[in-house]
């Protein structure tokens, strides 16, 4: 078993930039699979996560983000196109009485068993660097389950009924993240990209509330918990910091190096390429130019990790990829 303690001291330690962005379908492209082939079969799930594990020098392994799998195994109906991102069709909660009645769900419900098999057999066979799985945060599995414009509404006019809905969201995620941790990975990245929406005092009772209560469960010196919230424009770091979470994860929509000036150095601070308009839509030349931009400027943090600013989409281009990662190696040899 991995002491994260260990592994993150030396991170903190090291003269190299480390290097883990959130990416997964590249890895279904090297393999010739759909995107919905992978997201509902572990085993092809696993063998792209294989596939990107030897083909790239990742600091880590990551499953992929697919922020439907939560609200799919509390009932919720999902639409999965071949080769795009699976998506919530519609609420399933409404009102008190629906809240009241939803029930949290085994983990035999919907593609659960799936992901624990991808992220099982990751544990399994990557053994030189961190495994992470990767989950939903409990404002943003709320918002999935009861639509998010009338969750942000209710949060003023019935804020007892989402109390309620987060306490079961909550519920659920601390018994599936347990289960990543038994099949044996090293950490989980949760996902509350909905935590963006909210003010701060509105997120530390909404979202950081319950995602302290989900650290507190799970984190330990084998188990690491990085907290991903790409809404933050810099309104919520001290939010994100509030949870104990020992990595923070931010998205495009910050600048990383005002978010780098409020993180204790302690604290491993993940971002913040756009996945879109710099991985998938730039040429490698620009790819690789905007890495160097971003490393240049985060250079006196040592707490920094570069990565993408989210889970990158379907058909980026290998070549994107490799920019990144001369980059990167560009950057550490001088």
């Amino acid at each position: 078993m991995r002491n994260n303690t260990e592994w993150i001291a030396k991170l903190l330690s090291s003269r190299r930039r480390y290097a883990i962005p959130i990416m997964t379908h590249p890895g279904i492209d090297l393999i010739g699979k759909t995107v919905k082939e992978a997201v509902t079969d572990g085993e092809i799930h696993y063998q792209a996560i294989d596939a990107l594990y030897k083909k790239y020098p990742s600091d880590a392994a990551t499953i992929i983000m697919d922020l439907t799998v939560e609200a799919e195994a509390f009932g919720s109906e999902i639409k999965m196109p071949n080769d795009e991102v699976p998506t919530v069709l519609e609420r399933i909660v409404y009102d008190a009485d629906s809240v009241n009645a939803l029930t949290v769900p085994d983990l035999n419900a919907g593609r659960i068993q799936e992901y624990l098999k991808a992220a099982h057999l990751a544990a399994q066979h990557i053994h030189d660097k961190p495994v992470f799985a990767g989950c939903i945060g409990p404002i943003s599995l709320a918002g999935r389950l009861f639509d998010m414009s009338e969750l942000m509404m209710s949060l003023y006019t019935e804020p007892d009924v989402i109390q309620n809905l987060l306490q079961k969201c909550t519920a659920f995620i601390i018994k599936y993240v347990g289960a990543f941790k038994d099949v044996g990975v090293n950490g989980i990245v949760i996902a509350e990209p909905a935590a963006g929406l909210l003010s701060e005092e509105m997120c530390d009772a909404y979202s950081s509330k319950y995602v302290r209560q989900i650290i507190e469960q799970v984190q330990d010196e084998n188990f690491l918990v990085i907290l991903h919230n790409c809404g933050n424009k810099g309104h919520l770091t001290q939010s994100m910091i509030s949870t104990g979470a020992k990595g923070l994860h931010f998205g495009n929509a910050i600048n990383m190096v005002e978010a780098l000036a409020e993180i204790p150095s302690d604290i491993i601070a993940m971002g913040n390429l756009d996945p879109v308009n710099v991985f998938k839509m730039k040429t490698p030349v620009e790819v690789y130019f905007s890495t160097i931009e971003l490393l240049e400027k985060t250079r006196t943090y040592t707490n920094f990790v570069i990565s993408s600013g989210c889970d990158t989409p379907p058909n980026v281009q290998p070549g994107n990829i490799d920019a990144f990662y001369q980059a990167v190696t560009d950057f550490n040899q001088s």
